[in-house]
């Protein structure tokens, strides 16, 4: 049974920093890129932040500089360290891994920024 554990949300203020957590299991192929998504309410969900198997990243412009995503590859797991945030950050972040031929979607986690 394949399992996207996400953990790590939560209300901040303007400025402060979380960390998100994805742990994936039981998918049984080798996993490629793994990523964070977000939806807003009323928008679409949007690319925050992807990472290859070698660790190639690639970050929507909205977060370049102040959100780091990075991975372990030995225990399926990729993060997501968010600093300087921002109320417009508040969001469902939803965390994603490819494999060769389908892709599978966390449940989310709320982030909340407050002003």
């Amino acid at each position: 049974q394949v399992q996207l554990v996400e953990s790590g949300g939560g209300l901040v203020q303007a400025g402060g920093s979380l960390r998100l957590s994805c742990a994936a299991s039981g998918i049984g192929f080798p996993i490629n890129d793994m990523g964070w998504y977000r939806q807003a309410p009323g928008k679409q969900r949007e690319l925050v932040a992807t990472i290859t198997r070698g660790g190639t990243t690639k970050y929507a412009d909205s977060v370049n500089g102040r959100f780091t995503i990075s991975r372990d590859n030995a225990k399926n797991t990729v993060y997501l360290q968010m600093n300087s945030l921002k109320p417009e950050d508040t969001a469902v972040y939803y965390c994603n891994v490819m494999t060769w031929n389908r892709g599978y979607w966390g449940q989310g986690t709320q982030v909340t920024v407050s002003s």
